[in-house]
């Protein structure tokens, strides 16, 4: 796909920042398990934490190619910091822009842009990760306030966020069919607690902890959309985050192929650079070929989103084999620098472990190939 100028300048720009922000610290970030507090105050600065905002709620409004190109330049260096920023604009923004009250935009959506608060996505649960519709969490009309009780698992920037966009059980009897609603809870209110943060194998700087919720009230106004949308509401937030989940994917895999194809070129084996080995030169091209394929079908994705045209079923490819390439670019890329590949001092580990974290959230891959598939079958 051909980018057009200002998609080009944008992904300079995040590359620029990228390169002299955020990798000189992105070893130090994964290291420690380490929120990049002071990095995503900088991000809401330059227009990151608001890229596809209309500039009338304060936002860059950036189309969604920009946003990809964005994600993929910052994860090539930090996996775990692209994600912070990909779960803030697809979950946290995406959710009030397109379901949001006038109201609640205004209230919120200025504020998350210029990364005055992040905003979370509570749809998973101990009991309802893939089985969304399987979503325990309740919350009862008591007067003019809903009640909250249940808990959230593996919610991204959990302990920063200032908003909450979470799914309650609003109708037993109607489940997916209209007896899920989304709410917005903000931090601070009584009764709502952010659990233990998760100690990860990977995107260890990227905060992921439970929310505990006993008896939340929150006034009827903080409903997004209507009473019973939520489950369609997140489906098709799903839909469009999963393109970012698959740009973050290409940006480690990328990162990684770079890394070891310089390392190759310098590395000396047997009186010559490891390079010149076939070996080497077939990983090198499998990568390159699987690198670019991706890259087209997130592109592309992301372009049909742009046109308002069905793309769920492409964004669903688009992660699925992004996801999974990543695991075999980055495996690939210990295998070139070996021993050295192996150790921390060398960041082909990191983007290693980062990547699996691609092929699980927002859908494994078994779930893209669910969505995949009923789309072929169902034509």
């Amino acid at each position: 796909m051909q980018l057009n100028e200002n998609q080009v300048l944008v992904r300079e720009s995040a590359r620029r920042f990228a390169e002299e922000r955020i990798a000189p610290i992105a070893a130090e970030i994964d290291e420690e398990g380490r929120f990049p507090v002071d990095l995503m105050k900088e991000l809401g600065e330059i227009g990151f934490l608001g890229i596809t905002v209309p500039e009338q709620w304060g936002g860059a409004g950036l189309d969604t190619v920009s946003y990809a190109l964005i994600i993929e330049e910052i994860a090539k260096v930090c996996g775990s910091t692209a994600l912070g920023v990909a779960a803030h604009n697809s979950l946290g923004c995406m959710p009030l822009l397109l379901f949001g009250s006038e109201e609640q935009k205004k209230e919120w959506l200025p504020k998350a842009a210029s990364g005055e608060l992040l905003v979370s996505y509570g749809l998973t649960e101990p009991e309802a990760g893939s089985d969304a519709g399987g979503t325990k969490t309740t919350a009862v009309l008591d007067g003019d306030q809903w009640v909250i009780n249940g808990t959230k698992s593996w919610i991204t920037n959990s302990n920063h966020a200032g908003l909450y966009v979470l799914t309650a059980l609003t109708d037993p009897e109607k489940k997916t069919r209209g007896g899920i609603t989304a709410f917005l809870v903000p931090r601070g209110t009584p009764g709502f607690e952010v659990g233990k943060k998760e100690d990860k194998m990977g995107m260890r700087g990227s905060d992921t902890a439970q929310l505990l919720m006993t008896d939340v009230r929150v006034p009827k106004e903080n409903i997004l959309g209507t009473v019973g949308d939520g489950f369609r509401q997140f489906m098709k937030i799903l839909d469009g985050g999963r393109i970012s989940i698959a740009a973050l994917a290409l940006g480690l895999a990328q990162g990684a192929h770079d890394y070891s194809v310089n390392y190759a070129k310098e590395r000396e084996a047997f009186g010559k650079p490891i390079s010149g080995f076939q070996a080497i030169q077939w990983m090198i091209a499998d990568a390159e070929t699987q690198i670019h394929a991706a890259r087209e079908l997130i592109l592309e994705s992301a372009r049909l989103k742009d046109a308002q045209e069905p793309y769920g079923h492409v964004s669903a490819m688009a992660k699925l084999f992004a996801s999974e390439i990543a695991m075999k670019v980055t495996n690939n890329a210990i295998q070139v620098l070996g021993g050295y590949g192996y150790c921390r001092d060398y960041p082909v580990e990191r983007m290693y472990r980062d990547a699996k974290l691609c092929t699980i959230g927002e859908g494994t891959s078994e779930i893209q190939r669910i969505v995949i598939s009923r789309h072929v079958l169902d034509q």
